[in-house]
């Protein structure tokens, strides 16, 4: 299945569909739309952002939360950092009159426009900018009127599985499709900022694949981008990469982002090995067929034989080039016919050198 996501369609089939995530990692409006920029030069397809009123989403104002921060660049010293949960979400924050602004540049220079949403009521909003797909947070995947919501306005859903059991993503789904809403992507997001390894698991990607008939995204939580690579030589539709204007700002996420210099190589690479991935059928163009001829074997007399002689196996070796009509795989329906004319050992035997 396909899912129309603004300008391009996501599923197999189709070259996968790339999406820089800037929600965590921009500071405000201006850096917001220079990630914007960055983005659509890179050739990404999306950028995403994440759009709540910190005051309300979280009540609780002491909740310690932990991440790493870059402290040197050559040497990839890192730290972790723990503050309260608040103060990260405050960096965040942005009116509704500066998405406006941001929601107009994505139009104005054609780049889909995505963003997580934390409250039913701003869901109206977000559709009202024009945006492109609405992602539901993994912490949200048990919040049935959010979900619901979202999918009640028919545009496409993005689910984080974060980590959610595989009962609770089919619950979510199902959710969606109650609301007669069929235009939804799986996204394997695995926890941790940034993620440990063991946590990643890959390969749930080809479960996910075999047990919903939508696309599969990956969003990535590591530094560089190998996990990516994998994630679409797995299957992966979409690919979700953190960016950031500088990786050491010392605040959540911005460790495992890449920088606009990285941006437009992360593309090229994901975009090369769709390239390099080719399709399930085995396929042999002719420029490779013709190259492969003088590579490959035919008969070559290693002895003189005389016009009338008849071919014997023992008169020729297999060398290359493949030119001759002696092939390895079909020269016995020569062997026994008679030669035309003397040849000298060394000749490869070709048409109108027997009869």
């Amino acid at each position: 299945m396909l899912v129309n996501m603004g300008q391009r369609k996501v599923g197999s089939g189709v070259p996968v569909y790339i999406v820089f995530e800037a929600g965590p990692t921009h500071t405000g409006l201006e850096s917001a739309l220079q990630l914007i920029e960055h983005a659509k030069r890179a050739g990404a397809d999306a950028i995403k952002f994440q759009i709540a009123d910190h005051d309300r989403l979280i009540t609780t104002r002491d909740v310690p939360f932990s991440y790493r921060v870059l402290l040197d660049r050559e040497t990839g010293a890192s730290e972790e950092v723990t503050e309260p949960l608040i103060d990260i979400w405050k960096r965040r924050y942005m009116p509704w009159e500066d998405w406006q602004v941001v929601a107009d540049k994505c139009k104005e220079i054609n780049l889909d426009f995505f963003a997580t949403v934390f409250f039913p009521e701003d869901v109206d909003r977000l559709v009202a900018l024009g945006v492109n797909s609405i992602k539901i947070a993994s912490q949200d995947i048990n919040y049935q009127d959010l979900v619901y919501y979202c999918a009640s306005k028919q545009v496409p859903v993005q689910l984080d599985t974060g980590n959610a059991t595989l009962g609770e993503v089919e619950r979510a789904v199902d959710w969606v499709r109650s609301a007669g809403n069929e235009q939804i992507i799986i996204n394997h997001c695995p926890s941790g900022y940034p993620a440990r390894l063991e946590s990643i698991n890959l390969n749930v990607l080809t479960t996910l694949k075999k047990m919903y008939p939508y696309p599969v995204a990956f969003s990535d939580h590591t530094p560089g981008w190998e996990m990516d690579i994998a994630a679409r030589t797995l299957g992966a539709d979409l690919i979700e990469k953190t960016v950031t204007l500088d990786r050491s700002i010392r605040s959540c996420e911005h460790y495992m982002s890449i920088e606009p210099v990285d941006m437009q190589p992360f593309v090229d690479s994901i975009r090369d090995l769709d390239v390099a991935l080719g399709n399930t059928r085995r396929i042999v163009t002719e420029e490779q067929r013709s190259k492969s001829v003088g590579v490959r074997r035919s008969g070559f007399l290693v002895t003189d034989v005389q016009a009338g002689e008849k071919l014997k196996r023992e008169h020729f070796d297999f060398r290359r080039p493949g030119n001759g009509i002696l092939l390895p795989e079909s020269y016995k329906h020569y062997v026994g016919r008679k030669y035309a004319r003397n040849l000298a050992a060394g000749h490869m035997i070709v048409d109108g050198d027997l009869f």
